[in-house]
Order: structure tokens, then C-alpha cells, then sequence
């Protein structure tokens, strides 16, 4: 516990500072760095499981995604769809050129551009988060962390000290219901807080409501990274962050969560 807050702690105000800062590159640097090597944990449990992979081909894919999001900011003029359409294009046909044994084509294909897509294009939504609407400026970003943060401290003290009926036992055996309830409800009072102190314009009840989303998709983030750790039979994806294991543990949360607070506040108009 002690080495998790020490690694936690002074990790998450670097977090804050990098998301309240307005240097644009610094951010963007900062996402970048995170994708690649949470990509990198991600192709060692590939290989594990036995299915390979391009890693090469995931980073370029992966980068051009991140790249791709701030250059729809300023205006491209493609999006960031057609770019993910190219790289469904391109990836395959550069795997039969540059792979000389075609029986790992497979499912080197297969890890690669889940690799692009579970980890490149889901965490890339982080930057339109932060810098794609003015009104919200730095608020969305902030309550995608500090929602996810609750959710994890509330169900992993409520789940170590009331836990009982298993969530999902095949995947994750130390999860329960009662850490998962925990996780939604501490996320919510967090989002509460934050709309209450920090974001006074802010519907209230719609920043809780879409805090409940966010916490509710971060926790089928981190069951899908479980799952993926248990079937190369690993119990991190890494060793990185001493206490926390692999920096795509840290993220497995934001990589479902960040993408679906973008989505509910795009369209929050026709449910609000």
C-alpha cells in the first residue's frame, strides 16, 4: 500500500499540472509518450498469449491517431476517422509484405490493430478532451481523472474490506459487486464535488450523471485489460510503476473511459 502512494501521489499531480498547463505540445508529448509505452506492455502480453505482433506498425498507427486528433483541432481537413479507415487499409496489406513466415500473419494482424485500436485510438480522444471545446477548457479532462481515480480508490477499499459476491471471478478473482457499487457511488460524489467547487456554470446533475458513464466504462476498461493479462497468463503488464505494476494498468480505466465522456458530452443535448 505505502509504495502505491508513493508512486500514486506525485504521478497524479503530474498528471493535474499537465492537463491545467496550456502548452499544447507539452500535452500532447505527454500522450504520446503514455501510448507508446503502454504499447509496449501491450505487445509483451501478446507475445505471451502466443499471438505476436507488428509492434513497429501498432506505434506508427498509434502515433498517427494522437497526431491526427490535434491536427482535426486545428483544422485538418480530414478526420480522424478517415485516418483510423487507412490504417484498416494499410496495416494488413504492409503485414503480407514485411512478415515472411504467413503462418503468424494472423494473428500478428489481429494483435496489431487491436493494439492500434485499444490502445492508440481510445486514449487519443484525451486531446480533444482538453483542448477541443474553449468553454470547457481544462474542467472535462480533470473529471475524466479525478472520476476514475475515485472509482478505483472507492471499490479497492470498499472491495478489500466488504467484498464478497465476485464480479467477474474468471477474470479478475479480487474484484466484487460490492467494490464495483462503491466505485460508481465514490466516482459520483466526486463528480458532485467537482461541479459544485470547480464548475459553477456546469448542469450538476448532468456532470454526475455523466461522472456515473465514465466510472461505469473505466471499470469494463479495467476488466477487458484483466482479461487480456490472464489469458498470456500475467498478473501486470509491466514493472514500471513500482506498487502499480505496468503503465497500462495505470491507464486500462481511461482507455474505455476517455473516448465515452467524449461521446456523452457531445451528446448530452439530446438527452439533458
Amino acid at each position: 500500500m505505502k509504495r502505491r502512494i508513493l508512486t500514486g501521489l506525485p504521478l497524479a499531480l503530474v498528471v493535474v499540472y499537465l492537463i491545467v498547463q496550456g502548452r499544447e505540445w507539452l500535452f500532447v508529448l505527454a500522450v504520446l509518450a503514455t501510448v507508446m509505452i503502454s504499447l509496449n506492455e501491450y505487445f509483451h502480453i501478446t507475445r505471451e498469449a502466443g499471438l505476436g505482433g507488428w509492434p513497429w506498425m501498432g506505434y506508427i498507427g498509434a502515433g498517427l491517431l494522437c497526431l491526427g486528433q490535434l491536427a482535426v483541432l486545428h483544422g485538418a481537413a480530414f478526420s480522424v476517422s478517415d485516418l483510423l479507415l487507412f490504417l484498416v487499409l494499410a496495416i494488413p496489406i504492409a503485414g503480407f509484405i514485411t512478415v515472411s513466415d504467413l503462418k503468424t500473419y494472423s494473428g500478428g494482424l489481429a494483435s496489431t490493430m487491436l493494439g492500434v485500436v485499444y490502445v492508440g485510438f481510445t486514449f487519443s480522444w484525451i486531446i480533444p478532451l482538453r483542448f477541443g471545446d474553449p468553454a470547457t477548457n481544462w474542467r472535462l479532462a480533470v473529471l475524466l481523472f479525478l472520476v476514475v481515480w475515485a472509482e478505483d480508490i472507492f471499490a479497492y477499499f470498499v472491495g478489500r474490506l466488504a467484498g464478497r459476491i465476485p464480479l467477474a471471478k474468471s477474470i479478475s478473482p479480487k474484484k466484487t459487486v460490492e467494490g464495483a457499487i462503491a466505485g460508481l457511488a465514490g466516482a459520483a460524489l466526486v463528480a458532485w464535488g467537482f461541479s459544485h467547487w470547480f464548475w459553477q456554470t456546469g448542469d450538476q446533475k448532468t456532470v454526475i450523471l455523466i461522472g456515473g458513464v465514465v466510472a461505469l466504462a473505466g471499470q469494463a476498461g479495467d476488466l477487458v485489460e484483466s482479461a487480456l493479462k490472464r489469458a498470456a497468463n500475467l498478473k501486470d503488464s509491466g514493472t514500471i510503476l513500482p506498487g502499480h505494476g505496468g503503465l497500462l494498468d495505470r491507464i486500462d480505466s481511461l482507455l474505455f473511459a476517455a473516448p465515452t465522456l467524449w461521446l456523452v458530452w457531445r451528446l448530452k443535448d439530446f438527452w439533458h
